[in-house]
């Protein structure tokens, strides 16, 4: 295998300033692709298309041959985790996932050794891509973060408020921190198992780590994920790992940076860059909004030229504020990936 230095978003998660940067897209495998439409229609259902390695593997692979991205994100779901833990997950069309509510750490199931064996599956997806794709490119794994995967513990579904877990967290915090610590368990195990299996970095998603008051994104976003950090690095030192507290507050992803030990922060789209680019003491990853990507022409371009010009000399990785929309125009993405190319 050739070595990760040649891989340019190794190199930039490393601390060095690549020029012109790297780029990825957040659900660059997607909706948007017809060549996925046309497997996700074979395939029958989203969950059945994460579990098959070969299907799974090809959709990762999917946007790699068509834009030449400098990273493939492995194809699959942040509630694998919870499913390995034997809380079923359903997917309903235009719906998207639920899954039974808990209210006790106590429902979540298994052992270390169960819970790899039930994503197997996921791990041999990762041989696939890695046994396939060009060695200068990155193969990212990912996972989602204990407070986002309770947020869909406790409600059962997405929630624009997280109020099951909120009010879990406040009344019970003993109990909702052994939810925590048992979920963050089976994530880090879940981010060792990709990186043994040819992952390169992986990338932790907190999709709901907005609105929260300071203190308690201390205990639910940064200790969490400091802790998976520790336990990652403790069986893989030199992993390199990407953190996404989506819609923190700017103190917040501050204290993030400096405290998660993580190698780069993903910014959403509110982020102001310039202020990442003086601040943030990792590298930097994001932000451009997938509406300017939609929008294209010279909305698009200006966005794009506003951040390239904020990160100039930094060691930063291109990239949505959030992921691609399903109706986003191919051609806008073939454009962005050129205008970055020329930077």
């Amino acid at each position: 295998m050739v070595k990760a230095e040649v891989r340019a978003v190794v190199k930039t998660l490393s601390g060095e300033a690549v020029w012109p940067p790297p780029l990825w897209l957040m659900r660059q495998a997607g909706r948007y692709l017809p060549e996925y439409r046309a497997l996700r229609q074979e395939a029958g259902s989203f969950w059945a298309m994460c579990m098959n390695p070969e299907m799974a593997a090809e959709i990762t692979l999917q946007p790699i041959r068509r834009f030449g991205f400098d990273a493939a994100i492995l194809f699959s779901d942040i509630l694998v985790v919870p499913y390995a833990m034997g809380i079923g997950v359903t997917f309903e069309e235009g719906v998207g996932p639920s899954l039974p509510a808990i209210s006790s750490a106590d429902a979540l199931q298994g052992s270390e050794s169960e819970w790899m064996e039930k994503l197997a599956p996921v791990y041999a997806t990762v041989r696939n891509v890695r046994g396939t794709l060009d060695p200068k490119i990155t193969l990212l794994g990912f996972a989602g973060a204990p407070w986002t995967l309770a947020t869909y513990l406790a409600e059962g579904h997405g929630s624009a408020d997280q109020r099951a877990a909120k009010l879990w967290a406040y009344r019970d915090p003993r109990g909702f921190q052994h939810l925590l610590d048992r979920v963050g368990d089976c994530v880090a195990a879940h981010l060792i198992a990709q990186l043994e299996a040819g992952a390169d970095a992986v990338q932790i998603f907190d999709s709901w780590a907005g609105g929260l008051p300071d203190d308690v994104f201390d205990r639910w976003v940064i200790a969490p994920t400091r802790r998976i950090v520790e336990k990652v690095r403790a069986v893989r030192a030199n992993a390199k790992i990407i953190g996404f507290p989506r819609a923190a507050t700017l103190a917040g992803y501050e204290r993030f940076a400096r405290e998660t030990g993580v190698d780069a922060v993903s910014l959403d789209t509110a982020a102001p860059m310039t202020w990442a680019a003086k601040t943030l003491p990792v590298a930097i990853q994001g932000n451009l909004d997938p509406l300017a990507l939609i929008a294209g022409g010279t909305a698009l371009d200006r966005a794009v030229d506003r951040i390239l010009t904020a990160m100039r000399g930094k060691p930063f990785v291109f990239n949505l504020g959030h992921g691609v929309l399903p109706e986003t125009p191919l051609d806008h993405v073939a454009r962005l990936v050129a205008k970055v190319r020329e930077a």
